[in-house]
């Protein structure tokens, strides 16, 4: 990792039942703990541009999610279990735990807010607080999917059978990740990343176990993902915790914050509030001074 990324940030390798584990951690050890979790297909060095910030009032941790970055990336299982939010928040935990926090703040971008809310949702004694950006609840994404199959043509396609996604994929990973990266952004280029960062996102990817893992995780969101949602909408089941929504107003908060924040306030999240980020789908590295501002409020309150 170019050390320039996360001044003064320490490195942990963490053994769990699946495999190694990679988090940086930076600020004092007394400081309130905070989780930050990534997307697809992105690593933890999405959030150098607002870490270093989120440190000097908390104990940070940035964890590379099982299958992306340095973390452990195992083969699939039939049933897609392992790669389901629920088993990537109770992976999050025990990372946590190692490092001595038994309750902390959530910040989750893309796939890692899903396992930020499935966390909060399965253990709501642990999360003290929750910002999810740029996500809608899985449950509502795949409805919206359903009634208008151009939305999100990733999402289905990801979570078909393997190996035909992996094998296509494989052919030209940078091509088919970059195209991508350059779709969701607000200006259709790759210019808001910077180059250390964009070099590790394609170390990544451009391993066939993590191209299978990433697979993997939407096969999940398809499967375990939706049925626990399912479970917990018909249960009346909601977010214990206080609860920010932040949309980026060129990907999920295109029609403005009301869409977004209604989703929630109807499914898992009544009391949520939110704030509508000027940027496309990547917040903290398109417009990382907002959506440190947002952050900085909400875990102040």
């Amino acid at each position: 990792m170019p050390a320039d990324l996360f001044p003064g940030f320490e490195s942990h390798w963490i053994d769990l039942p699946d495999g190694r584990f990679f988090a940086r951690s930076g600020g004092t050890a007394e400081a309130p703990p905070l989780l930050l979790l990534h997307g697809f297909p992105q690593t933890h060095a999405c959030w150098h541009r607002i870490a270093p910030a989120l440190a000097r009032t908390h104990r940070v941790i940035c964890l590379d999610l099982k299958g992306y970055g340095w973390s452990a990336a195992p083969e699939g299982d039939a049933a897609h279990e392992g790669y389901s939010k629920r088993r990537m928040g109770q992976e999050a935990v025990a990372v946590m735990e190692r490092l001595g926090h038994a309750h902390f703040a959530v910040i989750g971008h893309d796939r890692g807010a899903r396992v930020g809310y499935r966390l909060a949702l399965d253990e709501p004694g642990r999360v003290a607080r929750l910002a999810l950006l740029d996500i809608l609840p899985t449950v509502v994404q795949w409805r919206r999917i359903e009634a208008d199959p151009r939305l999100y043509p990733h999402w289905p396609y990801l979570a078909e059978p393997a190996p035909r996604p992996e094998t296509e994929i494989g052919r030209d990973p940078d091509a088919y990740f970059e195209g991508l990266l350059r779709t969701w952004t607000g200006d259709g280029t790759l210019d808001a990343f910077a180059p250390a960062a964009l070099d590790l996102y394609r170390q990544s990817w451009n391993v066939p176990e993590r191209i299978h893992a990433a697979c993997e995780d939407y096969r999940a969101g398809a499967g375990p993902d939706r049925a626990a949602d399912e479970a917990d909408l018909a249960a009346g089941k909601h977010l214990a915790c206080p609860t920010l929504v932040l949309p980026g107003t060129g990907f999920v908060g295109r029609g403005g914050l009301a869409p977004a924040l209604q989703a929630w306030h109807e499914t898992f999240a009544p009391q949520a509030t939110g704030e509508a980020i000027a940027s496309g789908h990547f917040l903290p590295e398109e417009n990382p001074e907002a959506t440190l501002a947002a952050l900085q409020r909400f875990l102040a309150a």
